[in-house]
C-alpha cells in the first residue's frame, strides 16, 4: 500500500472545518452589524418609542372618552330637565282636569239638587203637577215644560222654580191646556 500526504486541511476532521465557516459566518454577521447607520434604532429605542406611542394614545383615548362622558352627562341633564318640565305639565293637567271633573260634578249635583226641589215644590202646590210637569236644570238654568191648567198656573210655577236657591234663571215652557 502506498500512502499518499493529504494537506493539513484535509486531514481535519468535518465538524472542524463546518465549525471554522460557522466562526467564518458569525464574524461576517458581527462586522456587518458594526456597519450600521447613525440613524437606526437599537431594540431599547425602538421599545421607548413604542411605549411614548401607546402613552399618547392612552391620554388621547382618555381626553376623548372624558369628553364624551361630559357630553353624554349634558345631553342627560338636559334629558332630565325636559323629563321633569313634561311631568310638571302633566301634573298641572291632571290637577286642572281633576279640578274641572270636582266642579262639573259639583254643579251636576246641585242641577239635581235644584231640580229635586222645584219638583218638592210643584208636588206640595195642589194647583201643579209634580208628575205631568217636566222639570230640566243644566247650569242652574231650569225648563220647565207640560201642560198645566191655566196661565196662573204657568205663572205660579215659574215664581215656585225662582223662589229656589241656586236657581239662575227659569225658561217656562208650560202650556196651558183645557182640561
Amino acid at each position: 500500500m502506498q500512502y499518499t500526504q493529504l494537506s493539513d486541511a484535509e486531514n481535519r476532521p468535518v465538524w472542524k472545518r463546518g465549525s471554522a465557516i460557522a466562526l467564518a459566518v458569525l464574524l461576517a454577521a458581527g462586522l456587518a452589524a458594526c456597519d450600521k447607520q447613525p440613524s437606526d434604532q437599537t431594540a431599547g429605542q425602538k421599545l421607548d418609542t413604542a411605549i411614548a406611542k401607546t402613552e399618547a394614545a392612552a391620554e388621547d383615548a382618555k381626553v376623548k372618552t372624558e369628553a364624551a362622558a361630559d357630553n353624554a352627562k349634558a345631553k342627560m341633564e338636559v334629558a332630565a330637565d325636559d323629563a321633569k318640565q313634561k311631568m310638571d305639565a302633566a301634573a298641572q293637567d291632571v290637577s286642572q282636569a281633576a279640578h274641572n271633573a270636582a266642579s262639573n260634578a259639583a254643579v251636576a249635583l246641585d242641577d239635581t239638587a235644584i231640580t229635586t226641589k222645584v219638583k218638592a215644590a210643584f208636588a206640595a202646590d195642589p194647583n201643579l203637577s209634580a208628575v205631568l210637569i217636566s222639570v230640566d236644570t243644566k247650569d242652574g238654568v231650569v225648563t220647565l215644560s207640560g201642560p198645566v191648567k191655566t196661565a196662573d198656573d204657568s205663572k205660579h210655577a215659574q215664581n215656585l222654580t225662582q223662589a229656589i236657591e241656586g236657581v239662575k234663571s227659569v225658561v217656562n215652557e208650560l202650556k196651558v191646556t183645557a182640561g
